[in-house]
């Protein structure tokens, strides 16, 4: 075989970092030592990898071809290590999730995992779909858990399972009120603030699809990364929101917010786990994935 385990290391820590040193040091090199596989690699094949833009190294054509093969080596070597080393069936689980998700779903998930694969650390990374989606794409995450619909041609994007939106404000706000003599319509949505997620959020492009027809006439008055600042937003009854439903179903039995029902707009949608086209689906991410499809409801 004409190159190492080694080689392809320092090519994808360069690949992830853009940088030599920055990636001798996370393999615990020395920067002569990373540049000199990195030459031999190159050398060996007769072929360029990365374009040299002053200190930064940046993946040229050719070097995001080889990555994701390159990617699917390691977690394959890395998984035969595991299989060898540990006698585990498992090994370290880098997962991404969306907010709701991560902070309503995603945890229940990773205590199930490790107490069935007890020596297989799971870590967890809480963001939204844009950058979930761009941490499986760059390998950074195995496997990513998303509320956003995603169509990508370098990732499987797998149904998992239902979820649905839910508007919601204060008790006293003049919509709960309203709601209990008659079904609110169209026009009484055009009437308040609204508190929503940021773009790029799984939450936001599943609101403003709901919204299509109506949404340009919205009075959007907060845009807010965080599901728990949406909420007190709320309570503070600087306007209504809307929320995944698992987020606030405790708010809704401790009366501290109101649902409001509309019959006129569709908030069901589809939650997904998304993986690596390229990635190799080591015991790990099948359990994971297999684990997430016995908690389809």
């Amino acid at each position: 075989m004409r190159y190492t385990l080694r080689q392809l290391e320092v090519f994808l820590a360069i690949a992830h970092t853009g940088n030599l040193t920055r990636a001798a040091n996370h393999l615990a090199m020395s920067q002569s030592a990373a540049s000199s596989a990195l030459k031999d690699f190159e050398t060996q094949f007769e072929v360029q990898l990365f374009d040299r833009v002053g200190k930064r190294l940046q993946l040229n054509e050719q070097g995001r071809l080889v990555r994701p093969k390159a990617e699917a080596l390691m977690a394959l070597a890395q998984d035969f290590e595991q299989a060898l080393i540990r006698h585990a069936e498992a090994g370290p689980l880098n997962v991404g999730a969306t907010l709701s998700i991560g902070n309503y779903l995603a945890v229940g998930l990773m205590a199930e995992y490790m107490n069935d694969h007890p020596d297989a650390p799971v870590t967890l990374d809480v963001a939204n779909t844009e950058h979930i989606a761009e941490r499986v794409l760059n390998f950074e995450l195995d496997i990513g858990l998303i509320e956003g619909e995603l169509h990508h041609p370098e990732l499987d994007v797998i149904p998992w399972r239902e979820d649905s939106l839910a508007v919601f404000c204060d008790p006293s706000h003049p919509l709960a009120k309203l709601q209990n003599a008659r079904p609110l319509t169209d026009d009484d949505l055009l009437t308040p603030r609204w508190i929503l997620r940021e773009s790029g959020s799984g939450t936001r492009q599943a609101f403003d699809r709901a919204m299509h027809g109506i949404l340009p006439k919205l009075h959007i008055a907060l845009q807010l990364q965080h599901t728990e600042a949406i909420k007190r937003a709320v309570e503070a009854q600087l306007g209504v929101g809307c929320l995944s439903l698992i987020t606030l179903e405790d708010a809704f039995k401790r009366g501290n917010l109101t649902q409001l029902h509309t019959p006129t707009r569709n908030f069901r949608r589809q939650l997904y786990l998304i993986v690596h086209k390229q990635k190799y689906r080591s015991a790990g991410i099948q359990a994971w994935i297999d684990l997430c499809m016995t908690k389809t409801s």
